[in-house]
């Protein structure tokens, strides 16, 4: 199967006009196939293809000169020619499958590193997406298609912040295949949504469609504006209504979900349960003998908890204490002491007020609210994309020691991505909804028959 997607993709004719030798282009092939059948490591693999997998009689490859070696060293020279090869996929997998790309996603995500990676430029520590903190990182930033293949691909430093990436892609994105003249529109999460990626998204003829990284305060309901009606994919209700910002004239839509209400009105009762346990904690031990009682370590244990439950403790009033001067005056040059600690609820708030409600905005205009709505939940393409790199390909942890290896591993690893989506997207057509480990399952259940049965008797 890997084998005819590669053909479908032409892998071979670029090879060829990148001027590679046959052997190599033999070399290059069997290795992402191999890195989709059985993502591993070069020497796992090297070991796969000769004891293990016909994959070198399908390709032509001289099985007695595969090594851990020249598979490193392919996929390296496969990084080098990156760009010209994404654009190469780009442009065939929209005339293969008649794909017009009106509307891109774009997301990230990390992986992390087993080791300490003291020498990598790209290697930081950042905010794990599986909660490695102590791991260093990498950041992988796609933009994709709503069929999944991918239009442009960056590895960029663990630490880098979302909302700084996007110009990157915005500016390589690959829209030359489209025969519409209407402006491609770009799906963001709110994480990379600031207002100035969205001026940025304008200024370079696109549109863009976004969860609002603001919870609107202060709006009003569309003149002739009606609450719509809609289910999600688990059949659960939805109310759309178009509203305007004061703060801009773009479309914004409030999107209320009953079923996101009681999630999110279960875990801030949780937070606030903790927070004000936490809080009775601090309180508790000013009265203690050995407590914490210094001013500046009290605060700083209030601070702590405020950054563990950044949710709930703006909406808290709290009230430090301290002790008269004249009481702790008798120890020349003694710290403030706190006496007692309080807290509430701001007054005319309503904690739970915003749950289950959202808002998507947009640059479009004239589109109906369950159109909007739907466009935007094909980001969850993107969010599979991810899951098929990590889970299924095996993307993470990382244990190359130096970058250029990195790079070159994660980028064999989107080769082998593009493969698998070729497939599945064919599949799916089919109403074939499979995952990529279900249908290596599947398929390894079909085996070569020309093998010497007498060297196994």
């Amino acid at each position: 199967m890997c084998y005819q997607a590669k053909h479908q993709l032409q892998l071979e004719s670029f090879f060829k006009k990148q001027g590679w030798n046959e052997n190599d282009i033999k070399l290059a092939q069997t290795h992402i196939i191999s890195r989709a059948v059985y993502p591993a490591s070069e020497l796992k693999t090297s070991r796969w293809i000769k004891e293990n997998s016909a994959v070198c009689e399908i390709t032509g490859t001289d099985i007695t000169k595969i090594t851990k070696d020249k598979l490193y060293r392919i996929s390296h020279e496969l990084h080098d020619v990156k760009n010209a090869l994404e654009q190469h996929l780009s442009t065939r997998t929209n005339e293969l499958f008649d794909i017009e790309d009106k509307i891109m996603l774009y997301d990230l995500t990390n992986t992390y590193f087993e080791g300490r990676k003291e020498n990598s430029i790209l290697a930081k520590f950042g905010r794990s997406k599986e909660k490695r903190s102590d791991a260093k990182l990498v950041v992988l930033a796609l933009g994709v298609n709503v069929e999944g293949f991918i239009k442009y691909s960056s590895i960029l430093e663990g630490n880098m912040a979302d909302s700084k990436t996007l110009e990157g892609m915005i500016n390589n994105l690959r829209i030359k295949t489209s025969a519409s003249s209407k402006k491609a529109l770009v799906v963001i999460d709110a994480g990379i949504a600031s207002d100035e990626n969205l001026k940025m998204i304008v200024s370079k003829g696109y549109d863009y469609l976004c969860v609002s990284r603001s919870n609107l305060t202060k709006y009003t309901v569309d003149a002739g504006a009606e609450t719509v009606s809609v289910t999600d994919n688990k059949k659960q209700k939805i109310e759309l209504c178009r509203v305007k910002s004061h703060k801009n004239n773009d479309y914004y839509l409030k999107v209320e979900s009953h079923a996101k209400k009681l999630k999110e009105r279960s875990m801030n009762e949780q937070f606030q349960t903790r927070f004000e346990e936490g809080l009775q904690k601090i309180a508790d031990s000013l009265t203690k003998k050995g407590g914490v009682k210094k001013l500046d370590k009290v605060r700083e244990r209030i601070g702590r908890m405020k950054q563990k439950y950044p949710s709930i403790q703006k909406y808290y009033d709290i009230e430090v204490c301290v002790q008269p001067e004249k009481e702790s005056a008798k120890v020349k040059n003694k710290p403030p002491i706190a006496s007692s600690l309080k807290w509430a609820v701001k007054k005319n708030i309503e904690i739970n007020a915003r749950s289950g409600i959202y808002f998507l905005r947009t640059s479009l205009d004239g589109n109906s609210e369950a159109t909007l709505w739907k466009t935007y939940n094909t980001i969850r393409e993107i969010e599979a994309t991810f899951r098929v790199l990590k889970t299924d390909l095996d993307l993470r942890p990382i244990y190359h020691k130096n970058d250029s290896s990195t790079m070159a591993h994660l980028h064999l690893g989107l080769l082998a991505y593009c493969l698998v989506n070729t497939i599945r997207y064919q599949l799916k057509n089919k109403e074939i909804n499979r995952g990529w480990k279900e249908i290596v399952r599947i398929m390894n259940t079909q085996k070569s028959g020309n093998h010497d049965s007498s060297k196994y008797s």
